[in-house]
């Protein structure tokens, strides 16, 4: 049996919302034991994270530990039947290092920027 995750994810992203939407389906079909938490809906010090910090990437919660970019999806990934396989991808050698660097570089930057933009906007709406 596996210790229970905490998926921390920014809910007011359009696009991490999606997706994170697809893990919840697969998570109450399979009875995983993965939990979610939104940015917006509560008390994210408790993982030492703040608002901000959630908001630039995905977190998970395992073991104690908190893993965040790539080596968050693949925890998620290893749970989860039909991803798996794509968590044994990205933790591959030469893989690891290009998955990480344009998780870090381009896709959570790009991300985090349009999350700062809604922000200005006043256009942040949790989407849950």
């Amino acid at each position: 049996m596996n210790a229970p995750l905490t998926v921390i994810y920014n809910d007011t992203c359009p696009i991490c919302a999606r997706e994170v939407a697809q893990y919840k389906r697969l998570t109450a079909r399979h009875d995983l034991d993965i939990a979610y938490e939104g940015l917006s809906e509560g008390d994210l010090e408790r993982y030492g994270l703040s608002e901000r910090d959630a908001a630039r990437r995905l977190h998970v919660m395992k073991d104690g530990q908190r893993l965040d970019g790539v080596d968050a999806f693949a925890a998620i990934w290893e749970r989860m039947p039909g991803f798996r396989w794509l968590a044994r991808v990205v933790r591959l050698p030469l893989i690891a290092p290009l998955a990480r660097l344009l998780y870090d570089h381009v896709a959570a930057p790009a991300l985090f920027a349009l999350h700062r933009r809604r922000e200005r906007l006043g256009k942040l709406t949790r989407r849950g």
